[in-house]
Order: C-alpha cells, then structure tokens, then sequence
C-alpha cells in the first residue's frame, strides 16, 4: 500500500509557492526608492546625485559671496521673522546703495538657491526686495527669482523626485495626477489657476508637475505670469515693514479674494468650453 501523504507540507509547500508568485506580480512590487517600513525613499545613486547638484550650486554661491565687496556677514542671516527681517533690511540698505551689481547678483542666487532646494524663507526674501529696491524693481525681481528657482527644482525632481513625492504626498500626487490628466487640453488655463491661488503649496507644484508629465513650458510660462498677482502682494507689503506684524497679515481675507477671482478668471476660458460642449 502506497505511503499516505503528508498534506501538511504540501499545503505549506503550495501556500508558499502562492505568495512568492503574488510578491513577484506587478500588482504587489513596490517602486525601488519609495517609503517602505519607514526606510529613506531615495537610493543610493539618487541620494548622489542630489547631494552633487547641492554642492555644485553651493560652490556657485559661495564664488559668488567670494566676488562680492567686504561687508559685516558675521551680524547678516537669513531672516525667519519679520524682526528678524527688519534688522536685515537696515544692515543691508546701505549696502545695496553702494554696490547695487554685486548686491543683487547675491540676492537673486541666494533666492534661486533657496526656492531650488525648497529651503524655507523666501517670501521674507520678497519682502526684502520690496522694501529695499520699490515695488517695480522688487516684482520683476521676485519673478524672475521664483520662476528660475521653480524651474531649477522642476528639473531637479524631474532626475530624482519621484520617489521623494511618493513618499512625502501619496494620496495627494494621485488627486492631482487625476485632475491634469482631465484637463489637458487646457492645462495651461488650469495651471494659471494653481499658481494664482493658495489651492496647492507652490512647493508640491514645483516637484509633482515633471512626475506627472506637465510639459516645462506650460509649468514655465504658468509660473511666469501666474506668480505675478502674490508676489506684488508680497513685494507691496514690503514698503510697509513696520505695519507688519506677521507674515499671515499679507494673506487676509480680501487678498485671497481677489486672488481666487484672478484664478476664477484664468480658467473661465474652459469652464465656458464645457458649457458649449454639453450645450
């Protein structure tokens, strides 16, 4: 009489065949960086490769303070509150005055630096520029600083980001993954929109939009002329420093108003293209 099988270690057997095969099903794979069991979301070549770009644009910066004329950098730091910023403006007003080059080739790569890195502090940065250079030279400075410093990030997370957003914003990538793929072709409208209005963090914007395929020259010219209404705002407020108490009083009511109106206009031109289309 044959031997009875041992069930037991078959079915263990079987069980285990089941599961290496569901681990092995794209369903069930993981993409290679993002958080898993709290480990760090980047590899090891990507961790590289941004701390090579960080220490390429820190030489940058440094060669730049390098050329600049002598001044008393030990008193100068970046400001992290509007008293902070205060003292900044009076040490650095004269300064400005006396080399007005060399300050501001170390004010814009100091902001350009800072928006690419996503370092904290640059609507003080704005301010800055408001009350030291006026409303005109302060705006078209601030754009420029923005827009290059967000384009800088763009293609930063465009070499490395992806994992980095999976792990800091799933949930989140996937509702605006979903609302760019509904509105493509007048993705540029809707872009406006976001950069107009507090609706999304411009930081989240600057990573997200080369993961989910939002063309530079849409994410450019959006970020160009989208980012013009807050930073008069915020350039404007600056000539009044010692009216401000905190950086939430740019942002009342009656400003996000009317920023959310500039934003309601930027996207009428497809709200209205439906209503003809189900029309």
């Amino acid at each position: 009489m044959a031997a009875p099988r041992n069930l037991g270690n078959d079915g263990g057997r079987l069980r285990d065949e089941e599961n290496a095969n569901e681990d092995d099903s794209p369903t069930t794979k993981k993409p290679a960086g993002v958080k898993i069991d709290g480990r760090f979301p980047l590899t090891r070549w990507e961790f590289t490769v941004a701390l090579g770009v960080f220490v390429f644009f820190s030489i940058g910066l440094f060669c730049i303070y390098s050329t600049m004329p002598a001044a008393e950098y030990g008193r100068i730091r970046l400001p992290r509150t509007i008293s902070d910023l205060r003292m900044l403006k009076d040490q650095l007003a004269t300064y400005a005055n006396d080399y007005p080059a060399q300050f501001i080739m170390g004010y814009c790569s100091t902001y350009i630096f800072m928006q690419t890195f996503m370092i904290p502090g640059t609507i003080f940065m704005s301010l800055l520029a408001g009350a030291l250079f006026g409303v005109v030279r302060g705006l078209f400075l601030v754009v420029f600083n923005a827009t290059a410093g967000a384009s800088s990030c763009y293609f930063l997370s465009k070499l490395i980001g992806r994992p980095l957003v999976n792990w800091l914003w799933p949930e989140k990538l996937r509702l605006f993954q979903a609302e760019i793929s509904k509105r493509r072709e007048k993705l540029l409208n809707y872009m406006l929109f976001l950069r107009i209005t507090p609706t999304l963090p411009n930081l989240f914007i600057n990573l997200a939009s080369p993961i989910v395929d939002i063309p530079f020259h849409v994410f450019f010219l959006a970020t160009l002329v989208g980012l013009i209404p807050a930073s008069y705002i915020t350039v404007r407020a600056g000539l009044a420093l010692g009216d401000l108490k905190s950086v939430k009083d740019l942002y009342d009511f009656k400003t996000l108003s009317v920023l959310f109106l500039i934003g309601f206009i930027s996207i009428l031109p497809t709200l209205l293209k439906r209503k003809r289309t189900y029309e």
